[in-house]
């Protein structure tokens, strides 16, 4: 398994509150959410020359191929 980063994030209690239930809505973790949001910013900006690995699943829905 790939080695993962820890950092700490403070944010205020409105904007995790929004987290929680958009993470509820597609079924991921808060944590999986702020991730899957920042590799998605970063892909976007054209920030990375290669893709991320994949996180893991928090029981998200998996695309069919």
């Amino acid at each position: 398994m790939a080695v993962r980063k820890s950092f700490l994030l403070r944010v205020p209690p409105e904007l995790h509150a929004a987290l929680e239930k958009w993470a509820a809505d597609e079924l991921r973790s808060v944590n999986g959410q702020i991730e899957y949001l920042l590799a998605q910013a970063v892909k976007d900006a054209g920030r990375t020359a290669r893709p991320f690995p994949a996180a893991p699943n928090d029981g998200a829905p998996q695309e069919e191929s």
